[in-house]
């Protein structure tokens, strides 16, 4: 799949299918180290996203959501760990301390944080913030794609609305 890449900000809606894909393809082509920050309702497709990148990552088998374990690390085939992390539960902002915060990222990780506004003075720039809003008709999702400092490029999807 060809997919143009981008360093400033870009608004674009998605279907289902085309945020799984694109988040596969952010997965198999995005340059590490990468923090992505999701932002968005419960329903969003926050996870469908985190997911998609995970399986682009080149990851098999089940992905389960970190809401309750907070954080889970998989090493991926592409010679990257994929770091998914999910703060709605966290309690206090500096419980991120006791997640190795301080070392995300590393310099193979490609970082997908869910529910980032429970640590926002803490996150780490460089980083990509995605905002997820549902359309009217809740048939897609309208993405509102923002870089924080200077992050590696990030490939846009390729059909945009």
């Amino acid at each position: 799949m060809k997919s143009e890449a981008v360093k400033t900000l870009q608004e674009f809606e998605l279907d289902e299918d085309a945020l799984m894909e694109w988040g596969k393809v952010v997965g198999s082509t995005a340059t590490v180290p990468l923090v992505v920050a999701l932002r968005g309702d419960l329903g969003a497709g926050k996870t469908t996203f985190a997911r998609a990148v995970a399986r682009g990552a080149g990851l098999v088998g089940p992905i389960p959501s970190p809401t309750y374990n907070l954080l889970f690390r998989y090493e991926a085939p592409r010679g990257i760990s994929f770091v998914h992390i999910d703060l709605y539960r966290l309690e206090h902002e500096n419980d991120v301390w006791e997640l190795g915060w301080s070392d995300l990222p590393g310099a193979g990780d490609m970082v997908v944080i869910e529910w980032p506004s429970r640590a926002e003075s803490l996150l780490p720039s460089p980083r990509w913030e995605l905002s997820f809003r549902e359309t009217e008709d809740g048939e897609a999702r309208r993405i509102r794609l923002t870089p924080v400092g200077d992050p590696a490029m990030i490939p846009l999807p390729e059909s945009r609305g």
